[in-house]
């Protein structure tokens, strides 16, 4: 519940604080004293968006700050989730600067509009007319359904169920896409091994093979370059070795005149075997240089092969396709085979559903059986109100498939005048309509459902006299459960409050602004009269002032 609220520079609201009773508070005051701006000030607490228009000083910022009592709620889990430390006493603060920022505070952690949203969702009910209320809302619907069926335990074990029922769909989603990605890959990196296996790679291949083809695809020139010097060498008519074989019988002739030219002949001799020598290696190699298009197609071919797993794989050489060969293979051996997991996620999902389907066909049944007697009590109810016409239908549709509250989806469907057909409540019912049905659906499940703290913004508009003091009492009665905040311009709902706060105006330094201030039991009487009548009131009006709170106290 909300303990007070504290507003600094916001509107024509200067420093205002405002504590709020367990029970029933009520806020009254003068027609554009600044009633509106208090909610409106709220609902920069409950995280709607602001401008620098809001700033009644214009040099300084606009500081919103409340505290709240949480610790009923069970809360926890969304202070963990959102990393907010939890205190049973929580404070929640808005800030606007001059320059147009704004920023938001829970327990003086930052926290973005949705978190501080979703928190004040939980705490605060702000019923205004023409809001989306939380009757509209199927969720809160089936919430009360809930409620008076007493299904909290059930629903409590059904939806642990449905959260593991649902962390196991999203598993087996998880492994069947996995399973079927691995099936993929496996496939690929199989037709890449498969591609390896074929060409049964060799290291060191690729250099023997280039230099073959090499000389292969130079045979031609070889073999002609090398007759022509084996020609030169030995089959001229002046050929070198004929040369100097008819040297040598020059060089021989002379030996025996000079002892230092036998030397000399036997180097010369030597040196023509050598080139003898020489000329028939020459002749041999040009005899093997032979053009042989079959094999230089074949090293063409080998060598392609090995260029293109090259440039697929992004390598430059036969060993690091050896490499990556045996990568592929050790990590085909790492592909486990999730079929076991699938199967056994599979039966368990199977399970779930089963047991689900029972549990959600025992909500089913507990909610059908308290529809009747809601719907009795909410006609009674309407009835007092002058709404003896309308009609409230519960429609519960059966979906046949499981959800986060069972099979059921429920809809209120509503008709407020006798003859009018029964539509959804969001498309048929007016501001004050909706107001009441609200306030008796509200108040017949008070004692069943923790509602956050409820404030109700002219819940009165179009009723006054018997039907005002009805909606009086059930305000009252909604007030023993929960803390109720209703802002009224009627004397019979005024006289109920435990706390009864007068919003009005006032100068300060010659600007108006926005006071409120706590009214003593006398200072109600007169509130209250002036209500009733007139300003200053009649003695009847005051007379009946004090009826009305006598009564209240009763």
């Amino acid at each position: 519940m909300i303990r007070n609220i504290q507003i600094s520079n916001y509107a024509i609201i200067d420093e205002l604080k405002i504590n709020f009773s367990d029970g029933l508070t009520i806020i009254t005051g003068e027609t554009g004293a600044g009633k509106s701006i208090l909610l409106g000030a709220l609902g920069l607490i409950m995280g709607k968006r602001a401008d620098t228009k809001v700033l009644y000083n214009q040099e300084r910022k606009c500081i919103i700050e409340a505290n709240f009592e949480i610790g009923r709620y069970k809360m926890q889990r969304f202070f963990e989730e959102n990393d907010i430390d939890y205190e049973a006493e929580t404070v929640v603060r808005r800030e606007i600067t001059p320059s147009g920022k704004s920023r938001a505070f829970v327990n003086d952690t930052p926290v973005k509009l949705k978190v501080l949203q979703q928190l004040s969702g939980a705490l605060i009910d702000l019923h205004q007319q023409f809001d989306t209320l939380d009757i509209h809302n199927v969720s809160f619907q089936m919430r009360m359904l809930d409620a008076l069926a007493d299904n909290d335990t059930l629903l409590e074990e059904y939806q642990k169920g449905y959260r593991a029922y649902q962390a196991d769909k999203r598993r087996l989603r998880k492994l069947t896409e996995e399973s079927a990605n691995a099936a993929k890959e496996i496939d690929y990196i199989e037709f890449q091994i498969n591609e390896f296996n074929e060409a049964e790679l060799v290291g060191g291949e690729q250099d023997e093979l280039e230099a073959e083809s090499k000389k292969l695809n130079s045979a031609e020139d070889i073999k002609r370059g090398l007759a022509a010097v084996y020609n030169h060498l030995s089959e001229d008519e002046q050929s070198i070795t004929g040369q100097l074989e008819s040297l040598g019988v020059v060089l021989n002739g002379v030996v025996k005149y000079d002892d230092r030219l036998q030397g000399l002949y036997d180097k010369f001799e030597g040196l023509t075997l050598e080139l003898q020598a020489l000329s028939e290696d020459i002749e041999r190699i040009a005899d093997d240089a032979e053009f042989d298009p079959e094999r230089i197609a074949e090293i063409t071919e080998r060598l392609n092969l090995i260029y293109r797993l090259q440039t697929k794989h992004q390598v430059r050489s036969v060993e690091e396709l050896l490499e990556i060969q045996d990568e592929l293979s050790q990590k085909l051996q790492t592909f486990g085979d999730m079929s076991g997991e699938i199967a056994e996620l599979e039966k368990s999902i199977a399970q779930h559903e089963e047991v689900l389907f029972k549990k959600a066909k025992n909500l089913s049944k507990r909610r059908a059986e308290v529809v009747p007697a809601f719907q009795n009590k909410v006609h009674s109810m309407l009835a007092e109100l002058s709404m003896e016409h309308a009609r409230l239908e519960i429609k519960v549709t059966d979906l046949q498939e499981l959800t986060a509250t069972g099979t059921d989806e429920v809809n209120f469907l509503f008709a407020a005048n006798k003859g009018s057909r029964l539509q959804s409540i969001k498309d048929v019912a007016s501001g004050g309509e909706i107001s009441r049905l609200t306030l008796v659906t509200k108040s017949l499940v008070a004692s069943a459902i923790p509602l956050p703290t409820l404030i109700f913004d002219e819940i009165d508009s179009g009723v006054s006299g018997d039907v005002a003091l009805k909606m009086g009492n059930i305000l009252r009665r909604l007030s023993n459960h929960h803390q109720v905040v209703s802002i009224t311009h009627s004397p019979q709902i005024a006289s109920k409050a435990d706390s009864h706060y007068f919003v009005h105006k006032r100068i300060k330094d010659d600007r108006t602004v926005t006071a409120v201030r706590e009214l003593t039991h006398e200072e109600r009487i007169r509130s209250i009269a002036v209500m009733l009548s007139q300003n200053p009131p009649s003695a009847a009006a005051l007379e009946n002032a004090r009826g009305l709170l006598s009564m209240a106290m009763a």
